[in-house]
């Protein structure tokens, strides 16, 4: 009776996250996916690639930011499960991130959520997190 229970309300939990009601692992890496598309054939998108290919390349990024993504949106822990965190900080802290970067990420992101139709207020909800996280990072002028 107890594990029942404990199955309903993490099923109640799941169905009503972020990460389903935009559609799960496939919405989630197609959004990553057209998010990276973007950045590496956009001109405005420059400074990001360029940040990118400074790191651990957009190839690397593609995979962790679709486990971080899992997450943060409400379902698979991906990243914590692989590295015991989710910290954007500590993820970013090798990366000098401007505001003019946050701008441009957030433009993109916002092309890609566009490009893979995700909903109208499921947009809104995930600009919303994405801007409050991107606003943390900014950590160079």
């Amino acid at each position: 009776m107890i594990s029942d229970m404990r199955a309903d309300a993490t099923s109640k939990r799941t169905l009503s996250s972020l990460y389903d009601r935009i559609g799960g692992e496939g919405a989630t890496r197609a959004l990553v996916e057209a998010f990276y598309d973007i950045v590496e054939t956009e001109p405005r998108a420059e400074i990001l690639n360029i940040l990118h290919l400074r790191g651990h390349g957009v190839a690397h990024s593609r995979i962790e930011q679709f486990r971080f993504l899992s997450g943060f949106l409400g379902g698979p822990r991906l990243y914590v499960e692989r590295y015991g965190h989710s910290d954007v900080r500590k993820m970013h802290e090798h990366v000098e991130i401007s505001a003019e970067a946050r701008d441009t990420w957030l433009e993109c992101m916002n092309m890609a959520i566009d490009k893979v139709g995700i909903s109208s207020d499921a947009k809104s909800e995930l600009m919303r997190h994405f801007t409050r996280v991107a606003n943390m990072l900014v950590n160079h002028d």
